[in-house]
């Protein structure tokens, strides 16, 4: 039964990743063009449904070059090192109660774990192709990732302390209030270093297209530029349902809907969010993304977390009347105070 279950839960995810990927593919470009006040993909299929299907179709297609003095084993992998650990991070995602595929007692850390390994195939690609574009992009995102894990994973520890469990189940049967109200500054802290994480804009520094060509995918054509170009929608709908099972509530709503219903409604929600950032805020340079992180990010971070620990000793968290607005407040003030201290002007980021 256990093979069983394995094999099922795999197919399902496997079915879910993939569609959700192309679902978000169209959703972007449809909503991007409605921010810049044009109609976007509307001619493959009703509303455009299928421009995914004949993008894929498209790349596939295509012809895989692969540069003369490239390394070809480390070119060649580099797209499956990436993209593997990308699916895997949705093993531990409950779609329900008990709904997953394996509910690790330490789920948390696999998820910060496995999702680390994606950078290492990123830096294959820009080191394998011989190219110093390729290389640039993929230094930066080696900088750019490290430097935010450290935020990202503070973030989260707010949310382990509520729950007082890395079980993703048990931290969803643990929100009798959405964590996003008793940790409003951890939600945002998170978001935006998973955005880093992710490279997305404004922190999509690694392919910048006017500065280093396209960054580490500049080699990539055919099949190989296909799963990379999977692997960003894949962490970006990973980001989306973990923010949605951290703080949003998970798979738990009203009763009119299946609890799946309720995670996919929330993670649409949250890729809106990332869409609605994509489309008004500019690229950031390398100098303010690591200003921004070390000066700004991490220090608000680690006071969200001893100003956590101190609220779950006390007890005073047990009391939400007293935790929502003290926290809400404990945000606005947090970040209203630092912003003021941090500036970027003209030339290079100051403080």
């Amino acid at each position: 039964m256990d093979w069983l279950h394995f094999a099922v839960f795999t197919l399902i995810l496997f079915a879910f990743v993939i569609s959700g990927v192309l679902f978000f593919i169209w959703y972007e470009r449809r909503g991007l063009g409605r921010f810049q006040m044009r109609p976007g993909p509307n001619r493959a299929g009703p509303f455009g449904l299928l421009q995914p299907v004949a993008d894929a179709i498209k790349v596939l297609l295509k012809e895989d070059i692969v540069p003369t003095l490239a390394d070809k084993p480390v070119h060649f992998l580099a797209p499956l090192v990436a993209f593997v650990p990308a699916m895997a991070v949705f093993a531990v995602i409950p779609f329900g109660d008990g709904a997953l595929l394996a509910d690790l007692n330490i789920g948390i850390l696999y998820i910060m774990a496995i999702s680390s390994v994606i950078v290492i195939g990123i830096f294959m690609a820009g080191w394998g192709s011989s190219n110093k574009y390729s290389l640039l992009g993929a230094m930066r995102t080696i900088a750019q990732e490290v430097s935010y894990e450290i935020p990202l994973v503070l973030s989260i520890l707010g949310a382990v302390m509520l729950a007082g469990s890395l079980s993703l189940n048990d931290i969803v049967k643990a929100q009798d209030v959405p964590f996003v109200l008793l940790q409003p500054l951890g939600f945002l802290i998170y978001m935006t270093a998973a955005l880093a994480e992710i490279n997305r804009t404004p922190f999509d520094l690694l392919e910048a297209d006017s500065e280093i060509v396209a960054g580490f995918q500049t080699e990539y054509s055919g099949m190989k530029f296909g799963l990379f170009y999977l692997t960003e929608y894949a962490e970006a709908l990973s980001v989306s349902a973990i923010a949605s099972t951290l703080f949003l509530g998970g798979w738990s709503g009203p009763a009119f809907l299946p609890g799946f219903a309720w995670l996919i409604i929330k993670i649409i929600a949250v890729f809106t969010f990332i869409i609605w950032v994509r489309a008004t805020f500019p690229r950031l340079r390398i100098d303010q993304v690591m200003s921004f992180c070390w000066k700004f990010l991490l220090p608000l971070a680690l006071i969200n977390l001893v100003v956590t620990a101190v609220l779950v000793l006390s007890g005073l968290n047990d009391s939400p009347w007293i935790a929502i607005p003290f926290n809400l407040l404990l945000a606005a003030v947090l970040i209203v105070g630092l912003s003021r201290q941090f500036r970027t002007g003209g030339g290079h980021a100051s403080t």
